[in-house]
């Protein structure tokens, strides 16, 4: 797997060089022109100034939305099989993890990516949820998960399954605060039809046991614990002792919902919500997690106990009403499972 190309997303048109060089550029020009409407008496100099800071803050703005568009597959090992499992000299057991895809009917680049995810070949393929941003969006999601529906899978909900997204305090997010969901509900039970139809497994408060690409799995999962809507008792205690392999799944990766995953025996959990922190310090530092794990967790794999590992992906998508990233590339995981060293 190590030598397959990722599909690759079509160039975003970058404004040219000069373009908005220091108080030059149309948008200085213009901002200049507000600023001593707005602020009588302001001399040449000051001028200059706010339409430098003007084009400074434009740029950065067109950036943070082709930052939307540049999306990227990563790739994690984790070596939690046991030695012999996989056997006929095969490395690993392969699972695309696919999160947060907010789709609008018209995104068609990023349905066209997705579906060239195909390309991959995974053994499994894992949904965590969040996969609309406007009620019109489901045959978009079809279309860009359509290749990948022919494969196993599983999947659970997250808010925006459920709900439409709608404007929100942003200081909310930086002091901790929860937002409530909207009151428009989403075509979430069309949408599951369609998933369940064409054979991927709702792991929604249930436990799933099936065999695929010669590896026996186990799979939980619980309903979105960001909206309280987790009732992990309902899984009904520990994954199958003889499945090779326990997976854990759930839209957000909130410490309650993972430490009983972990007690029980789960080997790997796989989560989304985050969007990696979406708007991110320079080298993908987060601000915030927008749930209740530690912002070192914020997106890829980590080890949440000594026995389970947990992996969160930026996801895909964002919120219409915030179409910003900065530092953190919409993306897909490609996740390598692997035997332990014996």
């Amino acid at each position: 797997m190590n030598n397959r190309r990722s599909p690759e997303q079509q160039p975003v048109p970058h404004r040219r060089t000069g373009e908005a060089d220091a108080g030059h550029g149309p948008i200085s020009r213009v901002a200049s022109r507000v600023a001593s409407g707005l602020v009588p008496g302001l001399v040449p100099g000051a001028l200059a100034a706010v339409g430098t800071a003007a084009a400074v803050v434009a740029a950065t703005a067109v950036a943070a939305v082709a930052e939307t568009r540049a999306f990227v597959l990563h790739e994690v090992t984790v070596p939690v099989l046991a030695p012999g499992t996989l056997g006929d000299g095969r490395e690993a057991f392969t699972i695309l993890h696919i999160s947060d895809l907010h789709m609008l009917a018209g995104q068609r680049a990023k349905q066209d990516w997705v579906a060239g995810l195909d390309a991959l070949e995974p053994d499994l393929v894992v949904n965590t949820g969040d996969n609309l941003g406007e009620a019109e969006a489901v045959p978009g999601v079809l279309r860009a998960l359509g290749p990948l529906l022919r494969r196993p899978g599983v999947f659970v909900f997250g808010s925006n399954d459920y709900y439409a997204p709608h404007p929100v305090n942003p200081v909310n997010y930086l002091l901790g605060k929860r937002n409530k969901p909207s009151d428009v509900e989403l075509p979430w039970r069309g949408m599951r039809a369609a998933f369940v139809e064409h054979g991927w497994e709702d792991a929604t408060h249930r436990r799933v046991d099936f065999a695929t690409g010669g590896v026996k799995l186990a799979v939980g999962g619980v309903d979105d614990p960001h909206l309280d809507r987790d009732d992990y008792a309902r899984l009904g205690g520990a994954p199958n002792v003889e499945a090779d392999l326990a997976i854990g799944l759930s839209h957000s990766p909130e410490p309650r919902v993972l430490d009983e995953f972990a007690a029980d025996g789960y080997q790997l959990t796989m989560s989304g919500h985050t969007h990696g922190g979406q708007l991110c310090l320079p080298g993908g530092r987060a601000i915030v997690t927008n749930c209740g794990i530690d912002r070192s967790r914020v997106a890829g794999l980590s080890r949440w106990s000594e026995r389970m590992w947990l992996h969160v992906t930026n996801g895909l998508g964002t919120s219409k009403y915030v179409p910003f990233r900065t530092f953190c590339r919409p993306s897909a995981t490609l996740v390598r499972v692997v035997e332990r060293p014996a």
